[in-house]
């Protein structure tokens, strides 16, 4: 009895200091599994419908993945969201970080209205345009069809609209973190703005712009509203567009078949992650020893 009761006090206490922490933890890992289990058995299953999916398959089969090669233009619409996310979210993230060192290393006039100014505008979500932006793009496709409706530079050009605001000032706030020393000594060098911002302030941001370049990828390649409207063409759909139609119309028949499309679509956002991770960590680390 003596041993059990230790055992017991020593169990109850375990519990109580540390146990509760592995419990939570089991929680939040199978509460985030859950549906990453009920897609890839929905993406397996044989009869490919949402009244036939369980949890745990009873059988598995690549059929859903072979009808949404054959049955649907997924092929296609992998390849223009990935040109679309993979170059806009690019020249976001480039656009930003001049924008960026121009607001943090320079003063001149409008300088703190043009901040706000940024600030204001992404207060207000880009749909809100949509009315506006299908006329001028109407317009637009008429005089210059390549850049109008259902094509990828028409779409990337309306997604840089707004690539300003947020990232400028996440950006601003990390430049701003940099000792003005190292710019005065590159120009007391002979080194010009454009000397200083890629050969020495890019490398030294690299944190934060694989921060925001992943941040506008993700939002790019899923971003459904404005893509919806803009793209009619099955052939110009990005996978957002594409995969919502599958489910539209017959969304238990197709139920497999988006299943299937979503575990491929999460691969690039998956890659791009992998990628620039190590940016991230390697700049963290290094920020970390900077006395």
């Amino acid at each position: 009895m003596n041993r059990r009761s230790l055992t017991r006090r020593g169990l109850t206490r375990w519990l109580g200091r540390v146990g509760w922490r592995h419990l939570v933890a089991l929680l939040a890992v199978a509460f985030s599994l859950f549906p990453i289990v009920f897609v890839l058995s929905a993406a397996v299953n044989p009869l490919g419908t949402l009244s036939s999916t369980d949890l745990f398959p009873t059988g598995a089969s690549g059929n859903n993945f072979r009808r949404l090669f054959a049955d649907t233009s997924f092929g296609r619409w992998f390849g223009n969201s990935l040109l679309i996310a993979g170059l806009a979210s690019f020249a976001s993230v480039f656009l930003s970080s001049l924008a960026a060192y121009a607001f943090s290393r320079m003063r001149f006039r409008g300088r703190r209205v043009g901040l706000l100014s940024l600030l204001l505008i992404q207060m207000f979500p880009q749909f809100l345009a949509i009315v506006a932006i299908f006329l001028i793009f109407s317009t637009m496709t008429d005089l210059w069809p390549t850049i109008g409706f259902n094509t990828p530079w028409g779409l990337m050009l309306l997604y840089l609209g707004g690539a300003l605001g947020v990232n400028t000032w996440l950006m601003k706030g990390f430049f701003d973190t940099l000792p003005r020393e190292l710019d005065e000594s590159a120009t007391m060098d002979g080194a010009s703005h454009a000397q200083v911002f890629f050969r020495i302030m890019l490398p030294l941001v690299a944190p934060i712009l694989a921060v925001t370049g992943l941040l506008a990828f993700i939002n790019t390649i899923n971003e459904f509203l404005i893509a919806n409207v803009f793209l009619t063409n099955p052939e110009a759909k990005t996978l957002a567009v594409g995969m919502y139609g599958l489910v539209a119309g017959e969304r238990n028949n197709n139920f497999g078949i988006f299943a299937a499309g979503t575990l491929l679509t999460a691969i690039p956002t998956v890659l791009v992650f992998q990628l620039l991770s190590r940016y991230i960590v390697a700049g963290l680390t290094s920020g970390s020893v900077k006395g």
